[in-house]
């Protein structure tokens, strides 16, 4: 974030974070495809009246990034970046592995979106939900996780029948490392 852009303000409700704002909302989901306005399942584009929700994760990487700045919604009381780790720590199986690929994928400019619809955790777009399709599927693990035979076949032919890539990205968050394993699948 630049020094003369405005954080956005957002309000905790349970586990997720709402902008209620619409500018804030239209502007933060122009920026990378933040957030879900607000039933509208497939936007076109960042010209939406509604307000934007924020999956914690992205929230937590916008709010480390100083570009949101969260308020609870019962106390309007700022909530901290650390009890926000918190909360996620609470929602999401191996948070800080989750997390290192979200920001390494974020950073490098893709557009990340939950992988929940595929089985997996992440979607990543090159260029965005509307413009493109997802061209690869992620699923973190850690470096002492096994991965089985069967469980390889099962996400790759998940991933063949949606014409996407799966990629295992194995985070080890003691050493903030990313590595990446895709698989291709070929026809004879």
């Amino acid at each position: 974030m630049t020094d003369n852009v405005r954080p956005v303000n957002g309000k905790l409700v349970e586990n997720r974070i709402v902008v209620w704002n619409i500018e804030d909302s239209r502007r933060l989901y122009q920026e990378g495809f933040y957030g879900k306005p607000l039933g509208i399942p497939k936007p076109k584009g960042a010209d939406f009246n509604a307000p934007l929700i924020l999956d914690l994760i992205e929230g937590y990487y916008l709010a480390k990034g100083k570009r949101l700045k969260i308020v609870d919604a019962v106390t309007s009381q700022p909530v901290k970046l650390d009890k926000i780790e918190e909360i996620c720590k609470e929602q999401y199986v191996d948070f800080e592995e989750k997390f290192l690929v979200y920001k390494e994928c974020r950073d490098a400019h893709y557009v990340v979106t939950p992988g929940i619809k595929f089985g997996c955790d992440f979607a990543v777009y090159e260029h965005g939900p509307g413009l493109d399709h997802a061209p690869f599927l992620v699923q973190v693990a850690k470096p002492s996780e096994k991965a089985t035979a069967t469980g390889i076949v099962l996400s790759g032919r998940l991933a063949t029948t949606v014409r996407k890539q799966f990629i295992v990205a194995v985070a080890d968050s003691a050493k903030k490392k990313v590595s990446y394993l895709a698989f291709d699948w070929w026809r004879a």
